[in-house]
């Protein structure tokens, strides 16, 4: 099928949505023979406009599989499977939705041409109602209270209604895709399917006809009076201003700014004060007394040295020689899951089954440093908050001997004591040090603990055996292996230094994993950070 075939009935498709004809949408997307997952995705919110829901869920079954990392399309479906009381597959949804968020607290899908913003608190809510419907009140109670901890706009009361209707025992209502919002076609490309006239009609300027009245050419058109911004050197005629104190909107066509924001000067400033300007692709008024001029140009004499705070440089152009394969200890094997996979459930989601004695808990992949203020802290007490594969918190007395409080969290996480390695940054530094007081007597978790909370960082990791650590290492970079003697990590983790293979490649261990990776890929903050001991 021609791809202006497709944007052409895609197109008329989106044009009956918008008009409520939703049985026209069908019968255009129903003539594409070789549909993608945004149409299949249309064509899902169409069945659900007419309460179709099985049709709806196919639909969604086949956008899926043409796009196996679309989380809003997880997120539908389990809303779907809801509504049909197919509760297990609906939460096993709502599991590989936050997965696909990816740490983001929120996907906007107008690149891809879908009005909408998947928040991650969504994707919690929705879970905590699958929750309700299972009659497991106290789980979908944490959940959302996990999601009342998320960041993201436009969630208003929604979490605090939601947490009163759980505490009376009321079923909640999943959220959607609201009715009408679909995947819309480029505009660039819709416009490139009406059939243009490129060389025009042929127009007679002349004749040699005797009787013929008209002689000579087409006089010039006077030309309409246009806008153009003139070029400015320095801050002193720039046309950018800056904005020194938040305004908020007090009339009509006036901007709601914040402090800091630049705005460009497009009028000047008239009798009352105000001046018209552009901010954020929105034209307004501002009051010229808040403006102030700014310098948007760099210097290009000076370069700042961002390394290695701030974003780091990409590794060089010339990736580096791979040394010959040495023997090294062979770490545990690596699960890994492929389309073939099944979801995971709950007690798998983690990787690590939890006690019997326990439910399962859905939290947060990825909270903020400010997300456990909003606990209640007891007086003489620690909130202390964990990164594991999800984060986990534990509130415990200030005077907590380390090895107690490593054995609360193990228990929190279900995962064996003896093999939780604990480490915590410093102030102003980015590498995770080892917590030394764990076999110390007398340390306590008041040792690293600030305003009443502390933050650590949890591996699984095996022992190593007759294995010394020279020195630790952050990485950059996410680093996939290569082969069988790569070692694999993500970016922000602690490797451990074994060795130097050479000059470009380094031996080291992380998460449990011995082998090799290329040393552009991590970086050594301080020399003087470890010394060199033995696990």
């Amino acid at each position: 099928m021609l791809y202006t075939e497709l944007l052409k009935l895609w197109n008329e498709s989106v044009q009956a949505v918008d008009a409520k004809d939703w049985q026209g949408a069908l019968q255009k997307l129903e003539q594409i023979s070789e549909p993608t997952s945004r149409t299949l995705f249309n064509t899902a919110s169409a069945h659900l406009a007419l309460e179709q829901l099985h049709p709806a869920l196919k639909a969604l079954d086949l956008t899926i599989a043409k796009d196996e990392r679309l989380a809003v399309g997880f997120f539908q479906r389990a809303a779907v499977m809801m509504q049909i009381d197919r509760l297990e597959e609906a939460l096993s949804d709502c599991i590989w939705a936050q997965k696909h968020m990816r740490g983001n607290m929120v996907i906007d899908y107008r690149q891809l041409g879908l009005r909408f913003k998947l928040y991650s608190w969504q994707v919690l809510y929705n879970a905590a109602a699958v929750y309700c419907r299972m009659g497991q009140w106290e789980q979908a109670g944490d959940v959302l209270l996990s999601a009342s901890q998320e960041k993201g706009g436009s969630r208003g009361g929604n979490i605090e209604v939601a947490l009163d209707s759980v505490l009376r025992k009321e079923v909640l209502t999943p959220l959607l895709v609201p009715e009408g919002v679909v995947f819309r076609p480029r505009k660039q490309d819709v416009e490139q399917l009406q059939q243009r006239d490129f060389l025009g009609k042929a127009k007679v300027i002349s004749s040699m006809i005797p009787n013929d009245d008209f002689g000579g050419f087409e006089p010039l058109r006077q030309q309409k009076p246009g806008f153009y911004e003139p070029k400015m050197d320095g801050a002193q005629d720039s046309r950018y201003m800056r904005v020194r104190v938040p305004h908020m909107a007090r009339g009509p066509g006036q901007l709601t700014v914040p402090g800091g924001a630049m705005v460009f000067l497009f009028g000047e400033e008239d009798r009352d004060g105000m001046a018209t300007v552009i901010y954020d692709g929105q034209r307004g008024v501002l009051p010229m007394s808040l403006l102030e001029p700014t310098d948007v140009k760099t210097s290009k004499g000076k370069k700042e040295n961002r390394f290695p705070s701030g974003i780091p440089f990409p590794p060089g152009l010339k990736p580096p020689t791979r040394p010959q394969a040495q023997p090294s200890p062979a770490g545990p094997p690596r699960v890994r899951f492929t389309t073939d996979t099944p979801p995971p459930s709950y007690t798998t989601a983690t990787h690590a089954p939890l006690p019997a004695s326990e439910p399962p808990k859905y939290t947060a992949n990825a909270a903020s440093d400010q997300a456990s203020s909003a606990q209640i802290q007891d007086v003489g007490s620690v909130v202390v908050k964990v990164h594991y594969m999800y984060t986990v918190a534990v509130s415990v007395p200030l005077d907590t001997p380390y090895h107690e409080v490593k054995e609360q969290i193990a228990q929190k996480l279900g995962q064996p004591a003896s093999q939780l390695r604990l480490r915590h940054k410093e102030h102003g530094s980015r590498v995770l040090v080892p917590l030394c007081g764990e076999v110390e007597p007398g340390s306590t978790i008041q040792e690293v603990a600030e305003a009443g909370r502390a933050t650590l960082w949890c591996q699984i990791e095996d022992p190593l055996a007759n294995r010394t650590i020279l020195y630790q290492m952050v990485a950059l970079y996410d680093y996939a292996a290569q082969g069988p003697e790569d070692l694999e990590f993500s970016e922000g983790d602690t490797i451990d230094i074994l060795g130097q293979v050479n000059e470009e490649w380094l031996e080291g261990h992380c998460a449990g994993n011995i082998g090799i990776f290329p040393s552009c890929f991590a970086y050594r903050e301080n020399a003087n950070i470890t010394q060199s001991s033995e696990l």
